[in-house]
């Protein structure tokens, strides 16, 4: 019986934060800091859900965090998605093939 009513109360959270922002806001946003806020909110979602996984993904936290370096290094320098997966690919297979 407790978990229809655990059902219901995540149906009841889900419905309530997609519809409340109809709801309430009305008017465009017009403050920048909202609006810069709001921007970057599914980049850090994904980020925050990321980060672990690319640490825990490999054999060796070494690994992954070395591989986490490269590849910030090569998006930095303009690598594309493609050869940035690839590079840090590479560093993981070299390290944990090798190394550890």
């Amino acid at each position: 019986m407790r978990i229809y009513l655990y059902i219901l109360v995540m149906a009841g959270v889900s419905y309530a934060i997609r519809a409340l922002p109809l709801t309430v806001f009305r008017k465009p946003i017009k403050s920048r800091f909202i609006q810069s806020f709001l921007f970057y909110v599914p980049y850090v979602t994904l980020a925050v859900m990321t980060f672990p996984a690319i640490l825990d993904a490999t054999q060796s936290p070494i690994s992954g965090a070395l591989a986490l370096v490269v590849g910030l290094a090569a998006a930095w320098f303009g690598a594309d998605l493609f050869k940035t997966a690839v590079v840090c690919c590479a560093v993981v297979f070299v390290l944990e093939f090798f190394v550890v």
